[in-house]
């Protein structure tokens, strides 16, 4: 074994949070890119492995994770909506809902949901998080037009303008995002005095995955090769 998959291991010993080892976490492939690097995402990244994909440094998904969770804490969990337009991300963003209170927004995202009133499905939101701004781009979009603030999950390959607090993380992979807001579940719960530092959660990272048949798998590595040549 190399001296990099050494490293990309990470060791079973050391804690990331309460019940969860480097080992664990860098198992769910939160930290490995895409082999697209953008301006706005170099600072979150470590040297790229062999074969070319950019590496995201987790120690600063961890420092942003813990940031975005005292934030959202603070805005209330009930005024946060939390969006998803991809299959792969739907139940972390159900659960991380179900844990919080916060109010999750799943598929298409219909125009005016946060610009107009009269829609029947309008939501006031005071902070908006999204899994991917490529593919979640119209929810952003109507957040930026009322100054609603945006936290966001983003790949080697996203451009961050627009975002307010970048989460740098693997946005395409399903154990990477079901570990990702399982952690933010984590630090809103613990910033918002509902869960100890030493206290289990109610669900594991495994619970926050969603489970996929064969063809699902196939549709969603054509999505992910596709997303990679855009």
């Amino acid at each position: 074994m190399s001296e990099f998959q050494d490293d990309e291991a990470g060791s079973a010993d050391k804690m990331v949070v309460h019940g969860l080892s480097e080992k664990a976490l860098l198992a769910t492939g939160i930290r490995i890119g895409t082999p697209v690097r953008t301006k706005t995402m170099e600072k979150f990244t470590a040297r790229p492995r062999p074969d070319g994909l950019h590496m995201i440094d987790y120690a600063k998904t961890l420092e942003r994770i813990d940031v975005a969770g005292k934030f959202i804490a603070a805005t209330g969990a009930k005024n946060t909506v939390v969006y998803t337009s991809r299959e792969h991300g739907a139940v972390a963003v159900e659960k991380f809902c179900e844990l919080t209170g916060a109010l999750p927004r799943i598929g298409r995202f219909m125009p005016g949901t946060f610009t107009n009133p009269l829609f029947p499905g309008h939501l006031d939101a005071e902070l908006v998080v999204v899994a991917d701004p490529m593919s979640d781009q119209q929810a952003m979009v109507e957040a930026g037009k009322l100054g609603v603030p945006v936290i966001s999950v983003c790949d080697t390959d996203n451009v961050t303008d627009d975002i307010d607090l970048v989460i740098p993380g693997n946005n395409r992979g399903r154990k990477a995002i079901a570990a990702i807001f399982w952690l933010l579940a984590r630090s809103t719960l613990t910033h918002a005095g509902l869960l100890a530092a030493d206290q289990p959660m109610k669900y594991t990272i495994e619970d926050f995955e969603t489970k996929i048949d064969e063809e699902q798998k196939s549709e969603m590595l054509e999505e992910r090769i596709s997303d990679r040549r855009e």
